[in-house]
Formats: C-alpha cells, structure tokens, sequence
C-alpha cells in the first residue's frame, strides 16, 4: 500500500446515507471497527476538523480528516455513495465519494502529504469515474490499490 497511508480492504466501502452528518458518523464507526480506536475520539476529531470549514473539496469528492492521538500511522477510509449527498462542498456540487483520513495527533508534514496524496488522486477524472462505476468495495479497493502502489513506487 501507499507509503503515505494504510487503506485497509475492510474500510472501502459503498454506502447509503442521507447526510452529511451520517456520513461522518458511518465513517468514525468505520475507522473505529477497522483500526480499533475509540469511536468518541474518532468522531470528535472529524467533527472539530468539519468546524473549521467543510472537507467537500468539489467535483463529487469530500476528503474528511483529523489528527487524533493514539494512531502510529496515517489510515484511510473509502465510501462511494449510493445517491450523492449534499456535503457544503466548496463548489455547491454534493458528493458522491468521500475518502477519510486520520493521522497521529503528531503527524504533521505526514498528514499534509497524505492529503495531498489523495486530492491527486480525486482530482483524476477518469478515477473518479472508475470509482463511481465500480460494481463493488472489492473492485473499489482493487482501483485504489493499484493506483497508490503505483504512485508510491
């Protein structure tokens, strides 16, 4: 996997939500079960990032994250929505993928370059389309995988 981060098969998945605030929640529960870390510090990090301005970063792709402590690397998250979702993306577009990143609380540079890392990747039209298209989570991670080996190489 990526240098930058851990993508764990078991965090890509495709999902039904309603809202913004679902999503978050599905995806704190998410990093939770997989990574086992505490759900509260999970969702309270992404929420006090989210206070700070909406992760939407435009063109369909939101890219929630946090710092949090108790983590020794940075994880990643993928859900593609089954309908998009209104997310106060920066361009007013709702989104219908949202790729989750926590980082240790210490992480700095690591946590920027991870970001980085994963807004190349989103701003990849033909990816985006791919991702959405996807008949599953397994073909889903198969995409993210081959593509962040590849870069990381």
């Amino acid at each position: 996997m990526s240098a930058l981060f851990t993508l764990n098969p078991l965090a890509v998945r495709v999902i039904r939500a309603d809202t913004k605030q679902q999503i978050l929640a599905d995806l704190s529960r998410c990093f939770a079960d997989v990574y086992a870390l505490a759900p509260d510090v999970v969702i309270d990090g992404i929420e006090e990032r989210e206070k700070l301005g909406s992760t939407g970063f435009g063109r369909g792709v939101a890219i929630p994250h946090a710092r949090i402590d108790g983590l020794e690397k940075p994880v990643a998250a993928f859900f593609r929505l089954e309908n998009p979702v209104e997310f106060a993306a920066a361009d007013g577009m709702p989104v219908d993928c949202v790729f989750g990143l926590l980082s240790p609380a210490n992480a700095g540079a690591k946590h920027l370059q991870a970001l980085a890392g994963i807004s190349r990747l989103m701003r990849d039209e033909r990816m985006h389309e791919r991702l959405v298209s996807a008949p599953n989570a397994e073909a889903i991670y198969g995409l993210l995988v081959n593509v962040l080996d590849r870069d990381a190489a």
